[in-house]
């Protein structure tokens, strides 16, 4: 069970081995949602995540026999990570099963801890079932992602952390894949202060805590879609399920269009890389209804890869208007190109790529397209430079850029 006792020993165990993340005031966040927003750094930690809480403390309370055994568990990312250093720190053998598309990036990391690494499966059920068996046929034990009550107790300790910082808090956002991080923050925000509000948030994409919810039971999705990996779970755990139930307040559940947003604001409001699933709660400040109340998002990690974040800062700007493309027909005649530059040009609009086809027509009244991708300030400067080209004869037609480069 997951009680005080097992918190306060839990928070004890786990400052040994983790960064302070102290709260940060958002002040671009609490005028965009009229309250007083702060969040909660997870994406600092060493490993880039919240996941070294609760391997950390599940290992501290295993035996010295059971330690010697080694341990196993299943991951693509941030939970590997937490196993493979938290197992480095206790001088632990661990095994780390990774599905096959594992980025490089990530399967180097684990490895640099000092886990050996098997890649088995092309997604996590299948290197999941495949820890199982290897936990199973070696009498190790297996350290869940988040089905787990003493991993949970082990995340939960972010809690504790945000009540010693800010006792008034009103609302904790925290996001939900599997459930664990959820499970271990709100039952301890509950037992510290029952009139807390404690919300999950989901990617609409995956949103498995929020229909198992709703059924009452838990349920299984039959796929996911979303780009918050860290959170695209099928089935919540069944052990970490009934906490939800009791002490979550409310799931809400987040488009990936607006992940892609946040992730800018976060990059430029805050200097800050938060990866999408970390981002959830970010997302989630603008579902709220309330005014003045003290709100924590959790922003539970930070491991990105640079396509990854390269795609992330691509759609964001192009969702901001901070980039577009237009096409156009001119004219085959010389200095038609340079016009159409100086209308830009006038407008204090940026060029980034442009394309000039010569052959799209056998009309030489109209023979020529051009496909421009343009940097703007946001959208009214955007819709500005288009008015100025329709002024000046030109009929711009908007089209979703492919990329910026």
């Amino acid at each position: 069970m997951m009680t005080l006792d097992k918190f306060e020993e839990a928070f004890e165990k786990v400052k040994e081995v983790v960064l302070p993340t102290s709260l940060i005031y958002s002040e671009y966040f609490s005028a965009q949602t009229g309250n007083k927003v702060y969040l909660k750094p997870e994406n600092m930690q060493y490993t880039g995540a919240y996941k070294v809480r609760g391997a950390y403390y599940k290992i501290s309370t295993l035996s010295e026999e059971e330690r010697k055994k080694g341990l196993v568990t299943a991951s693509a990312g941030n939970h590997a990570q937490g196993v493979a250093y938290a197992a480095k720190l206790y001088n632990v053998p661990a095994t780390i099963v990774m599905p096959t598309t594992t980025p490089l990036l990530k399967v180097n990391r684990t490895k640099s801890y000092g886990a050996e690494v098997v890649l088995y499966g092309s997604v996590y059920d299948e290197a999941c079932q495949y820890a199982l068996k290897l936990a199973e046929d070696n009498g190790a034990a297996f350290v869940h992602p988040f089905n787990d009550e003493t991993v949970a107790t082990g995340q939960g300790t972010i809690a504790m952390e945000i009540f010693k910082e800010l006792p008034t808090v009103d609302i904790i956002l925290v996001p939900i894949g599997g459930g664990g991080l959820a499970a271990g923050v709100s039952t301890l925000a509950k037992l510290l202060n029952p009139n807390i509000t404690v919300i999950g948030v989901e990617p609409a994409g995956a949103s498995c805590m929020k229909e198992s919810l709703e059924k009452g039971n838990v349920v299984t999705l039959p796929d996911v879609d979303t780009i918050a990996d860290g959170t695209a779970v099928k089935t919540p755990g069944d052990i970490v399920f009934p906490y939800i139930q009791k002490n979550v307040d409310d799931i809400i559940a987040v488009d990936d269009h607006e992940l892609i947003v946040n992730f800018l604001d976060i990059m430029e409001n805050h200097k800050m890389l938060v990866e999408n699933s970390g981002l959830l709660t970010v997302a989630a400040l603008k579902h709220l209804k309330c005014r003045d109340k003290k709100i924590v998002s959790i922003l539970s990690g930070g491991n990105m890869d640079i396509i990854t974040i390269s795609s992330v800062v691509q759609h964001g700007l192009i969702q901001r208007g901070r980039v577009f493309t237009v096409s156009l027909l001119l004219p085959d005649r010389p200095g038609e190109l340079v016009n159409v530059a100086n209308v830009i040009a006038d407008m204090n609009g940026n060029i980034i790529k442009l394309e000039h086809n010569q052959f799209v027509s056998i009309n030489r009244n109209s023979a020529v397209e051009l496909t421009i991708t343009i940097e703007a300030f946001g959208h009214e400067h955007k819709q500005q430079i288009i008015d100025e080209l329709k002024k000046k004869g030109y009929e711009p037609k908007q089209e979703t850029p492919t990329s910026l480069y």
